[in-house]
C-alpha cells in the first residue's frame, strides 16, 4: 500500500554469529541500511514491489537460518539496496509511489457529507485508513457532533471581533495553505447586500420626498439599483446556500460564534430593505410577505436577546461589540416596513422590543464593560454601526405616528450627533486594509441620509435640503467605491476572503503534545510559541518554561534515542 509496506527480513548466519541485527521500527533509510549490512559482509538486497508487500530478500554465501520480522513505517518509497562490502554506505534508489487516494480528508469535519460511511465500508472491504497527519488527527478528534462554546471562542481566538488565532493555539484547519472558497465565504458577506439595497431606498426615496423635489430624481435610477441588489442578494444567497448544504458544520461554528451570530440578521434586513425600495408602492404589497420576512427575525430575537437575559456565557456584558447593533436594527426595519404597507400592531411591537434592547445595547458599547482594549484599525468601520439604529429609529417612529414629531427628531438628532463625532476623527479611519468590514460604513450613513431627507421634508429650509442632498452624496460615493474596490480584490487580486480561522478552533484546548506534533509537521519554528506566551504570572512562566525544556527535547539527535527516533512516529 501507499501508506505503508510489509518488509519481510531473511538473513543467514555464519557459524562465527549468532545472528544478524534486526533493523529498528522505523522510518530512517540510514538505520536499515546499517541493520542490513551487519559487520560489512557482503549482502545483496533484493526489493520486489507489490501491491500488498514488499519483500526484501538477503542472501549471504552459505545456508541461511530463516528470521522474519515485521516493520511497518510510514509514508517511505520502495528501496533498492546493494552493499559492497567494503563498509562504505549503500548506494539507494528511491522511488516513490503513488498514493492510493488523492483526496484531501482535512476538511472532513466541516463537510456535510464527510466521508466516514465511505470510509467505515473500505474498512470493512479491507481497505486499509489513508494516512493520517497531525491535522487529520485533530480534526478526528474534534468531529464528536459538538460545536465549541462561547467560553471556548473567547480562549482561542482574539480581538473584538474575535477572528484571530492565539498564538498557543491550533487550528483543526491548515493555516498555511488556501481553504476551499465555501469554507472562506463567511456569513458577513450579508454587508454587501445591505450597502447596496439601502441605496435603492435612499434613491427612492430621493425620488419620491418633497424636500428633494428640486433635483428632478426620476425612479429610473431606482430601478437601477433595485435589480443590481436583486442580484447580488441572489448570488451571495446562492453561494451561502451551497455552504450550508457541503460545509454544515462551518455554518453551524458561525451560529455559535458570539459576534458572528448577529450576521444571521443581515440576510433578512436585506430583504427589508428590498421590499421597502421597491419601485412601486409599498401598501401594494401582500402583508403575508412581512410576516415572512419578519418570523426569522422574531425567532432571531428570542434567542439572541433571552441569551443576553438569562446571564451565563453570552450574556450582554460579554458579548457586547458593535455588530451586535444588526441584532437591533432589523426591529426597527421591520416596523418602518410595517407601517409603510399599512400595518399598526406589529410594528409596534417591533419597535418596543428593538427599543428597550437598543438602549441596554448602547449603555453597555460606552461603558466598555467587555473589553478595555482598543479596536484594531481594521475594526474601526463597524463604529458607523451606532449611526444606524437611531436612524431607523427616526423613521420607523415618524412612520408610525405619521409625522416627523419629537420622537422621531429626537433619535434622529443621536443619529446626527453620533455620525459627527465619528465623521470629525479622520485620522481614526486611515491607513488600514480592505476588508469586508468595510462595508459597515454604507448601510449606516445611507440609513442617516434617508433620515435626512424625511427631517428635511418636515423642517423645510435651506439647511436641512443642503445636508439631505451633503449626506446623500456622500452615502452614494461611499458605497461606489467600496462596491469597486471589493470587485477588485474579489476578482484581481483574490484576497477578499482570506481563511476565516474563527471556526477553525479546537473544541478543548490542545493539550502541549499535540500542539508539539503540530508544530513538528508543519514546519513552524517551537521558539515562535516561546516568545509569543506572554509571562504575566507564575502559571505563564512555568508554560514558557515546559515549552523550551520540550523544544530541547525535539533537538535531540534521532541516532541518540532508542530505535533511531522510532518514539517520534
Amino acid at each position: 500500500m501507499a501508506s505503508a509496506e510489509s518488509i519481510q527480513l531473511s538473513a543467514g548466519l555464519g557459524s562465527s554469529r549468532a545472528g544478524c541485527p534486526t533493523p529498528a521500527e522505523s522510518p530512517s533509510v540510514m538505520n536499515l541500511a546499517a541493520a542490513i549490512l551487519g559487520d560489512g559482509e557482503d549482502v545483496r538486497v533484493q526489493v520486489a514491489p507489490s501491491e500488498s508487500e514488499t519483500t526484501m530478500n538477503v542472501h549471504p554465501a552459505e545456508p541461511q537460518l530463516l528470521v522474519s520480522q515485521k516493520v511497518r513505517f510510514h509514508s517511505q518509497p520502495a528501496l533498492t539496496i546493494r552493499g559492497d562490502g567494503d563498509g562504505e554506505l549503500p548506494v539507494l534508489r528511491a522511488a516513490v509511489p503513488r498514493s492510493d487516494s488523492t483526496r484531501d480528508r482535512r476538511f472532513n469535519q466541516f463537510k456535510t457529507f464527510s466521508g466516514r460511511l465511505e470510509r467505515q465500508l473500505s474498512s470493512l472491504r479491507g481497505v486499509p485508513p489513508d494516512i493520517e497527519t497531525a491535522e487529520l488527527k485533530i480534526s478526528d478528534e474534534e468531529a464528536n457532533g459538538e460545536a465549541p462554546t462561547a467560553d471556548r471562542f473567547f480562549a482561542a481566538l482574539q480581538g473584538p471581533e474575535l477572528d484571530t488565532l492565539r498564538a498557543t493555539e491550533v487550528a483543526v484547519l491548515p493555516e498555511n495553505e488556501k481553504w476551499p472558497f465555501l469554507l472562506r465565504f463567511p456569513i458577513n458577506a450579508f454587508g454587501m447586500c445591505l450597502g447596496v439595497s439601502s441605496q435603492a431606498m435612499l434613491w427612492k426615496t430621493l425620488a419620491s420626498e418633497p424636500s428633494t423635489s428640486f433635483l428632478r430624481i426620476t425612479l429610473s435610477v431606482n430601478h437601477v439599483l433595485w435589480w443590481v441588489s436583486v442580484v447580488l442578494m441572489g448570488l451571495v444567497s446562492a453561494i451561502y446556500l451551497l455552504k450550508v448544504v457541503f460545509y454544515f458544520e462551518a455554518v453551524r461554528r458561525e451560529f455559535h460564534h458570539p459576534i458572528r451570530v448577529n450576521f444571521f440578521f443581515a440576510p433578512w434586513i436585506a430583504c427589508l430593505f428590498l421590499v421597502k425600495g421597491l419601485p412601486q408602492s409599498v401598501w401594494t404589497i401582500h402583508h403575508v410577505v412581512w410576516f415572512l420576512l419578519m418570523a426569522p427575525i422574531f425567532l432571531l430575537d428570542l434567542k439572541i436577546y433571552g441569551q443576553w437575559l438569562s446571564g451565563g456565557e453570552r450574556r450582554l456584558s460579554k458579548v457586547a461589540n458593535p455588530s451586535n447593533h444588526l441584532a437591533v436594527v432589523g426591529n426597527f426595519v421591520g416596523a418602518l416596513l410595517g407601517a409603510r404597507m399599512g400595518l399598526r400592531e406589529g410594528p409596534i411591537f417591533f419597535f418596543a422590543v428593538g427599543l428597550v434592547h437598543y438602549i441596554v445595547l448602547f449603555v453597555t458599547l460606552y461603558q466598555r464593560l467587555p473589553t478595555n482594549v482598543q479596536l484594531p484599525k481594521e475594526l474601526h468601520p463597524v463604529f458607523f454601526l451606532f449611526v444606524a439604529t437611531p436612524s431607523v429609529a427616526s423613521m420607523a417612529w415618524a412612520r408610525l405616528s405619521g409625522e416627523f414629531n419629537f420622537g422621531a427628531r429626537i433619535a434622529y438628532f443621536v443619529a446626527l450627533f453620533l455620525y459627527m463625532s465619528l465623521a470629525v476623527r479622520v485620522n481614526m479611519f486611515r491607513g488600514f486594509r480592505f476588508s469586508l468590514a468595510w462595508w459597515a460604513y454604507t448601510f449606516p450613513m445611507t440609513s442617516a441620509a434617508i433620515a435626512t431627507a424625511l427631517y428635511a421634508s418636515e423642517v423645510t429650509n435651506v439647511a436641512t435640503r443642503s445636508l439631505a442632498v451633503g449626506l446623500s452624496v456622500i452615502a452614494t460615493v461611499t458605497v461606489t467605491g467600496v462596491l469597486a474596490t471589493t470587485i477588485y480584490h474579489a476578482f484581481v487580486r483574490r484576497d477578499l476572503f482570506p481563511n476565516d480561522v474563527s471556526i477553525a478552533i479546537t473544541q478543548r484546548k490542545p493539550n502541549f503534545s499535540k500542539m508539539l506534533e503540530h508544530l513538528r509537521t508543519s514546519g513552524t519554528d517551537i521558539k515562535e510559541l516561546v516568545f509569543s506566551i506572554p509571562a504575566k504570572n507564575s502559571s505563564d512562566l512555568d508554560d514558557s518554561v515546559s515549552v523550551s525544556h520540550a523544544s530541547s527535547a525535539l533537538a535531540i539527535s534521532p541516532r541518540s534515542m532508542p530505535h533511531g527516533g522510532a518514539g517520534f512516529n
